[in-house]
């Protein structure tokens, strides 16, 4: 008789809990993050602890800031939509308000918020975002 066993690896990614928190200047949302390998490094880094990016105003449509680290980005040209989570150039944090067309991957987007609320929220002033997990 010949026993087998299997050994289960199991590790934690964004496709096995893809929802993390944002704080914005003290509001605080669910993000969903996208299936693909900058949302999966992102959570990967959250696990290391949170992430707190200094953000200023960006034509009228956003707020970015640095990261301070890389992911990998697959930048495409795309339609972002308020609440969308970016990257931008690999280092860069978008979070939008209005939108605007460019070359992006997308990390996430917030859920169960209207546009009007953030962009009450974010068309005024730095905004201080800080991610962390749920």
């Amino acid at each position: 008789m010949v026993a087998v066993f299997f050994l289960v690896i199991s590790s934690v990614s964004a496709a096995d809990d893809n929802m993390i928190k944002l704080n914005v200047n003290n509001n605080t949302f669910d993000v969903k993050l996208e299936k693909n390998p900058a949302a999966d490094e992102l959570f990967k880094k959250l696990q290391e602890g949170n992430i707190t990016v200094n953000a200023k105003d960006y034509g009228g449509f956003e707020k970015v800031g640095n990261l301070g680290f890389n992911l990998p980005s697959n930048d495409e040209d795309v339609m972002a939509s308020p609440g969308d989570l970016m990257l931008y150039q690999s280092n860069q944090l978008s979070l939008f308000y209005n939108d605007h067309t460019w070359d992006y991957t997308k990390l996430g987007e917030i859920q169960n918020v209207s546009s009007d609320k953030l962009k009450n929220i974010l068309s005024t002033g730095d905004a201080t975002i800080t991610l962390s997990l749920k």
